[in-house]
């Protein structure tokens, strides 16, 4: 089905196999990347993705369309494929977790630098978004898995 709608809206294979490329990156997990998306959204984000670019693709000016890079092409559909991927998912955490792929996550187990583990291993048992001002942060609460004590950090986020 996936090559069926590539081939529908086909921009040449080397936008097809960038596609398929993202698609592969972003749905796998490798080494410190892991997915942001729920397994229960991907299908259908594959195919909305897929149409949203190719939306953007054919209400491109034609002289647009002739200054397009395979970089600008890259970041679009990324931008799309993520934009879309937001309204899908059902939880506050799922949208965090689209908004900043790269930031610990509920369950993730994190420890304090030059501190031994057994001291520190804190495991992530809540987090959510703050805005103040013209700065946004994420609130994380960790519970020590040696004492069970409950803290909490705050980390700026890019906007």
């Amino acid at each position: 089905m996936k090559n069926e709608i590539l081939q529908q809206h086909s921009l040449g294979l080397g936008a097809n196999d960038m596609l398929e490329a993202a698609f592969n990156f972003w749905y796998s997990d490798k080494e410190h990347i892991r997915s942001p998306f729920p397994e229960y959204i991907r299908e259908s984000l594959r195919m909305k993705a897929i149409d949203k670019f190719f939306d953007w693709v054919n209400k491109s000016a034609e002289k647009a369309k002739k200054e397009i890079n395979d970089e600008i092409v890259a970041e679009k559909f990324e931008e799309i494929l993520f934009e879309t991927a937001l309204p899908m998912v059902l939880t506050e955490d799922e949208r965090l977790t689209i908004r900043y792929p790269f930031m610990m996550r509920m369950g993730d187990v994190v420890s304090v630098k030059e501190i031994p583990e057994v001291e520190t291993s804190n495991e992530v048992i809540d987090r959510s978004f703050l805005k103040r001002g013209d700065f946004a942060y994420m609130k994380v609460k960790l519970k020590n898995t040696s004492t069970g004590k409950v803290w909490e950090r705050e980390f700026e986020l890019p906007e």
